[in-house]
């Protein structure tokens, strides 16, 4: 028998309405015009940031907050510090009557199992918003015994084990953001040459490498079997550094009745065309034996260089920032071929770009690898917190 069992051996389970519970309070508006850059409390908005902060605080530490308002309507946060609460979110405290009987945190934990129910109460149409009547009837299973401080320590050894999943999660994405800030910095040293280094060549030069534009389909094209395709979409949201197969597939007849273009293995995909103007211009070497259709908002590369080199490069602050002066700015950012070829690539021996990409492709596993590198280790422990909450927080109805 489990520690936890334990604790629950002769202990009855309460169903109360969050209402019953708690005080359900919206906080008081204030804009980012009233934040203060010296402020001592976070302005809490809505958002899963801060909107920036304040000398006031209306309301104390360890409290529950739930966004109501926007995007973001049914998030859950625990704030540990004095805050500002905006009126673009609620508190969630436990009243005078529970207030022995709840713990905060345990309450956090609950109301955040259920985030996905919270944000279904959005009312339709216009901008989402939640109200504190629906909140208030979310019922939590509350442990009761005739001692409580018994109920809370049921409660306090809930919150204990998922707070030891939660700092796991949270070290190793600390560690993830560092070990990503050391890879952007070796990617710019290692593809950094001095003149007289290696030679450095605009990379629209005849003698240097060529770039083609891809041909249009639309989303509704794509199958999930056929001829290999990218769609630019899928630039942002699935591929990395290199990729040898992809996610989406055209059929055979619209490759051939609309004379789709194929990049081949070794060419490099980059995307052209996208929200902002950071979005633009970053490649994925093509490595498949197939040729890949590409749409016509990504242009494909074709060179003797190394092509995880190319694509490498692509994600250097040295070649957007020669590129953004290139890129139109409108509802949607675009460049063009001429563009992306006055774009100066230092042209280092084979031998040399072997090398370099060797070492960055150890970076990239680490960094962005779900089978591998720590992605996958925060991916695994986050199932695991999810699996110990649904087990912890799941409690029979009688």
């Amino acid at each position: 028998m489990s520690e936890l069992e334990k604790l629950l051996e002769g202990v009855e389970v309460e169903w109360k309405s969050v209402g019953e519970l708690c005080q359900i309070k919206t906080g008081k508006g204030v804009t980012k015009k009233d934040s203060i850059e010296t402020g001592l409390y976070p302005i809490i908005s809505g958002g899963k940031n801060p909107m920036g902060n304040i000398d006031k605080f209306n309301r104390n530490e360890n409290t529950v907050t739930i966004s109501r308002v926007g995007a973001n309507a049914g998030y859950v946060s625990f704030i540990y510090c004095k805050f500002y609460l905006n009126d673009k979110c609620f508190s969630v405290i436990p009243n005078d009557l529970f207030k022995n009987r709840v713990s905060k945190k345990y309450l956090y934990y609950f109301l955040k199992s259920r985030e996905k129910d919270i944000t279904n109460l959005q009312s339709e149409g216009g901008v989402p918003t939640i109200n504190t009547t629906k909140v208030s009837s979310i019922q939590i299973p509350i442990p009761y015994s005739d001692n409580s401080v018994q109920s809370l320590k049921i409660q306090k050894e809930i919150v204990r084990i998922l707070d030891i999943f939660t700092e796991l999660t949270t070290e190793l994405t600390t560690e993830l953001t560092a070990r990503k800030q050391q890879y952007a910095y070796y990617r710019e040293q290692l593809l950094s040459f001095e003149e007289n280094e290696a030679p450095h060549l605009p990379m629209g030069d005849e003698s240097v490498g060529k770039f083609i534009r891809g041909k249009r389909f639309v989303k509704t094209d794509l199958l999930s079997e056929g001829v290999p395709t990218i769609h630019y979409g899928e630039m942002y949201t699935h591929y990395g550094t290199w990729a040898d197969k992809t996610k989406s597939f055209v059929s055979k007849e619209l490759v051939d009745n609309k004379k789709l273009r194929l990049a081949e293995k070794g060419d490099v995909v980059i995307v052209a065309a996208g929200e902002t103007i950071e979005d633009i211009g970053q490649g994925t070497a093509w490595l498949g034996d197939e040729g890949v259709a590409v749409h016509d908002a990504c242009f494909y590369y074709k060179s003797t260089f190394n092509p995880k080199y190319v694509a490498y490069f692509t994600r250097t602050r040295q070649f957007h920032d020669q590129i953004k002066k290139h890129i139109s700015s409108g509802k949607i950012s675009a460049i063009n071929a001429k563009g992306l070829g006055k774009a100066i690539i230092p042209v280092p021996s084979k031998v040399e770009q072997e090398r370099i990409v060797a070492i960055l492709d150890k970076f990239d596993i680490l960094t962005t690898s779900i089978s591998e590198g720590l992605p996958k280790e925060i991916e695994l422990r986050k199932k695991q917190y999810e699996y110990y909450r649904e087990m912890l927080l799941t409690f029979p109805k009688n």
